[in-house]
């Protein structure tokens, strides 16, 4: 088992813990590095659709597991991302440039969504955002100048200045930087006083309040980054599929947003790329399974959605912490072995806690 000897506060941060991590991290960069040339054609868009998924969950986790604000309708900064994407770029407007405007705009956006999580939270502020999904939908569907309506709009191939990216593997490589930056970002906004604050404001609202965090500045900004990124994962997944509709941003699509968050570990910058990594794989698993069950039950309707929530319920009972969760206990018992101990990570009881001001 390793020992982490911390000496200074600059230890303390820093993204690699031990050398370890580095190494884990630096082999899986290679692969990612070589999978055009390691993966078949259609393996390798499913990667890509993970790197764009874990984009999007990024930003999820960062509102819903880092700030405690949950989003029901996390899609419509999916959708405003793609549109304004397709829309700068079937102008002409080159893709770096495209994609800034897509965040900024989506960011926007969130920031006025946000504004509502001020004065309400739990429940409330889940059909709040709801309801702002369903008014973004509409206007995707109304829109029919700008957005083509209900029949939907092409999009151009990625152009960076000049050069345009037709085939899948430069799209790939352009999905991996966009997402190594992405997660970097998160990481280190994560070990910031931002970051902090965030995490504070998730814990106990009072305590942070009394630490003098402005609760309305960092909601605010928490789902304003969220959304950002969220338009960031938009805009790949509108050159991904070339062809997006109002209907690929729907209700749907932020459930499954929030179940690959939930499933991969909440709270856990892992979590977004293992939650990505299910929900991908996921109706891949179900349709090779399919043929070895009775035709009555394999071609069923809703056994994709059966599936998703059996799974989310057995989560949910028997592992609140994800899959990341299940790994770090498989990884402590593969390092304390024969010493583990079976109710190490048994949940405490807990006081409830009381956020009125008295």
């Amino acid at each position: 088992m390793r020992f982490i000897f911390k000496t200074d506060y600059a230890q303390d941060i820093k993204i690699a813990k031990h050398g370890g991590q580095v190494f884990w991290y630096g082999a899986l960069m290679l692969l990612l590095l070589l999978a055009p040339w390691l993966f078949a054609e259609y393996w390798l868009a499913q990667l890509t659709f993970v790197m764009i998924y874990s984009i999007a969950g990024l930003g999820l986790m960062l509102l819903a597991g880092f700030t405690g604000l949950f989003s029901l309708g996390h899609a419509a900064f999916l959708g405003v991302g793609a549109y304004t994407q397709a829309v700068m770029t079937n102008a002409g407007v080159p893709f770096p440039i495209a994609l800034l405007g897509a965040a900024a705009l989506s960011a926007a956006v969130g920031f006025v969504v946000g504004l509502p999580a001020l004065r309400v939270k739990g429940i409330y502020l889940g059909m709040a955002t709801l309801s702002f999904g369903f008014i973004v939908e509409e206007v995707m569907a109304r829109w029919e100048s700008v957005t083509g309506g209900n029949a939907g709009m092409h999009i151009k191939p990625p152009n960076m200045f000049g050069w345009v990216l037709t085939s899948g593997t430069e799209f790939y490589f352009l999905c991996l930087v966009v997402t190594v930056i992405a997660t970097l970002g998160i990481l280190n906004l994560l070990r910031s006083p931002t970051g902090r604050a965030f995490v504070a404001i998730r814990d106990s609202e009072i305590s942070a309040q009394s630490m003098g965090i402005h609760l309305a500045h960092y909601k605010t900004l928490s789902f304003a980054i969220s959304a950002a990124l969220a338009g960031v994962a938009g805009a790949l997944y509108a050159h991904k599929l070339q062809f997006i509709s109002p209907d690929q941003f729907n209700i749907l699509q932020s459930i499954d947003l929030l179940l690959m968050i939930v499933i991969g570990g909440v709270g856990s910058v892992h979590g977004a790329f293992l939650g990505a990594i299910f929900l991908i794989t996921m109706p891949q698993v179900i349709a090779l399974v399919k043929d070895y069950l009775p035709a009555t039950i394999g071609q069923a309707p809703g056994l994709q959605g059966l599936v998703y929530g059996v799974v989310l319920v057995a989560f949910v009972l028997f592992e609140p912490m994800g899959l990341y969760g299940r790994w770090l206990k498989v990884r402590t018992y593969l390092q304390l072995f024969p010493f583990y101990r079976k109710g190490m990570f048994k949940r405490q009881k807990s006081f409830q806690k009381s956020d009125r001001l008295r």
